[in-house]
């Protein structure tokens, strides 16, 4: 048989019809360039600034509020409160509500003038070395061009070797600045949500092109039944992955585990029934496998992206925070982050955790809802 441009055309405009039936996938065509597009353009930043920072300063000198200023005027550095203890720092750096603590010394201005090159403590949150490396090196160049603007007439002696001050700089969580470090915990959030909400999304589906969900719906059982046989074999193997994650990133990449993996696990079932409830909602909405793995990859992406895994968190503009938030990997990333790294405790992870506890009850709401006893 030769070839027949009229039959291929026919099967051209069949697909043609075909994929303009098909509004799903046509919305994906369209979305994801475009999201992706958006996210890159505007949301994302390699080089984050006004990143949250705290000032505990014990000289209330000319010369300590023009490092203050200077610190300011780099656009790395926002100060958002003043602290009155070391403790508080530390407590604030651990809860991720701070990247920095600037600690100021008794008697900077008076040390500074006589030549005894005092020490300016910089206390960054090594967790996330993209985020903190910026900034550090912005600070040493900054702030001594800014010092040396206000050291003139008698002070001009200082503006020569050794430096009028020094800066001293702690990566707390991370000193060695490991990327590994900030990488691995938060691949278990990525991990989980990519294979927890997949798997369940096509768990369903199958069941309607193999033509056994007829059975099932013939079966005397309510949607959070069906809901809960279906996703409970993917919740083990969550648990699973985690556990695997959690001994690879210790054994091989030596990742250290400081806080309770009791808690740990205690936040990652709330997370991976997230993802296990999403993808049985996603199942519900969609009618065959390819669409509910379209549907499944518009749900990854943002999670990759918005959830701080590759690029700072905080460096995001504001709106891209607020999308950040509601998505779930977002904040089981800082949880896993906080109690692997930090030590943080329950009381610390609370304002993450009930985003989650949340997010859990509302769309298992939605998915019992969406739950069809009919198969049209």
């Amino acid at each position: 048989m030769f070839f027949s441009f009229r039959r291929s055309a026919a099967v051209l405009v069949k697909e043609f019809i075909q994929l303009r039936r098909d509004t799903v996938t046509l919305r994906m065509i369209i979305m994801i360039p475009v999201i992706q597009l958006l996210l890159f353009g505007y949301a994302l930043n390699t080089d984050p600034k006004h990143l949250p920072t705290a000032v505990l300063s014990y000289d209330n000198s000319p010369t300590a509020r023009t490092v203050i200023t200077g610190l300011k005027n780099t656009e790395y550095f926002s100060i958002e409160q003043d602290i009155h203890s070391e403790q508080q720092g530390q407590d604030l750096l651990r809860r991720g509500e701070v990247l920095f603590v600037v600690t100021i010394p008794a008697g900077f201005e008076r040390d500074m003038i006589r030549g005894q090159s005092p020490d300016l403590l910089i206390e960054a949150d090594g967790s996330d070395p993209v985020a903190a490396a910026g900034a550090l090196s912005a600070a040493n160049g900054m702030l001594q061009r800014i010092l040396n603007q206000e050291l003139t007439g008698p002070l001009a002696k200082l503006q020569q070797s050794p430096p009028a001050f020094k800066i001293l700089t702690h990566r707390l969580y991370n000193p060695e600045g490991f990327t590994r470090y900030n990488i691995v915990p938060g691949l278990v959030a990525i991990i989980l949500t990519m294979t927890g909400i997949m798997m369940t999304a096509l768990a369903m589906t199958r069941e309607r092109e193999r033509g056994t969900m007829e059975n099932l719906l013939a079966m005397p059982i309510s949607p959070l039944e069906v809901m809960m046989g279906k996703i409970t074999p993917y919740v083990l193997i969550g648990f699973f992955q985690s556990a695997l994650i959690i001994i690879a990133a210790s054994l091989l990449f030596g990742v250290p585990i400081i806080g309770s993996l009791w808690l740990f696990f205690a936040a990652l079932s709330i997370f991976i029934v997230c993802n296990m409830a999403l993808g049985f909602t996603i199942s519900a909405a969609a009618k065959n496998q390819t669409q509910a793995l379209q549907l499944s990859i518009m749900i990854l992406l943002p999670s990759i992206l918005l959830s701080g895994f590759m690029f700072p968190f905080l460096g995001m503009p504001i709106w891209a925070q607020y999308l950040g938030n509601l998505i779930p990997a977002t904040h089981f990333i800082i949880i896993s982050r906080g109690i692997l790294l930090k030590g943080s405790t329950f009381v610390d992870i609370w304002p993450h955790l009930w985003p989650l506890l949340v997010f859990m009850v509302a769309i298992t709401c939605i998915a019992i809802l969406r739950y069809r006893r009919t198969l049209d």
